[in-house]
């Protein structure tokens, strides 16, 4: 056999070997694609899309890529987005408790200022009465009952696990107290300071 011919027999089987190679890496990559829908899917099963927001929406975004790869054919993209996709998951999922019990710490510390809030709130309508400045005294009264309810309620959340909710509903009170408080503050200044009393 010339040199000839087994050069160009080994051209032939390099070309078979590479074609079959591409063939090889040119598939769908199935398990890690699995491997990444199982980690989100369980991940959202931790709460970590309350609780690890960012890493989670990260993972999801990695894994639709990998969906929009695969159906673009574009397998090794797809296989590295959703080898992301599942890091990405999993780490969101070992975050979820270190982050419930920080947002717990600090939504137990929002209550309690709320309660102070709720109080400087009522030291403003006792102020307003006394300089006789127009109040809605029965308003402010009954918005005071219901954030008392609702701080209630609030703290129930927080002891049955609801921490998420529980700090969504105390940034809504927070702000409607900082409202009310505003206004009762402008009316305050706004009012006619009381004329000093003449010493007999």
């Amino acid at each position: 056999m010339s040199s000839k011919n087994v050069v160009n027999k080994l051209m032939v089987l390099v070309a078979v070997f590479s074609l079959l190679l591409f063939v090889g890496c040119a598939k769908p990559p199935t398990a890690e694609m699995e491997k990444a829908e199982k980690a989100v899917a369980a991940a959202k099963e931790k709460e970590a899309n309350f609780y690890a927001e960012e890493a989670f929406k990260k993972a999801e975004d990695a894994l639709k890529s990998a969906k929009d790869f695969v159906g673009g054919k574009k397998y090794k993209e797809a296989k590295a987005a959703a080898e992301e996709a599942a890091k990405l998951a999993e780490q969101s999922a070992a975050d979820v408790e270190t982050n419930k019990a920080k947002m717990k710490t600090d939504a137990e510390q929002l209550a309690a200022d709320i309660q102070k809030e709720m109080e400087n709130v009522k030291g403003q309508v006792v102020a307003a009465i006394k300089k006789k400045v127009q109040v809605n005294r029965d308003e402010i009264q009954a918005a005071i009952g219901k954030w008392e309810v609702d701080l209630v309620a609030v703290k129930e959340q927080l002891q049955g696990g609801k921490i998420r909710e529980a700090k969504d509903k105390l940034t809504e009170l927070q702000s409607q107290l900082k409202t009310q408080m505003d206004s009762l503050t402008a009316a305050l200044e706004a009012a006619p300071a009381a004329a000093p009393d003449k010493k007999k």
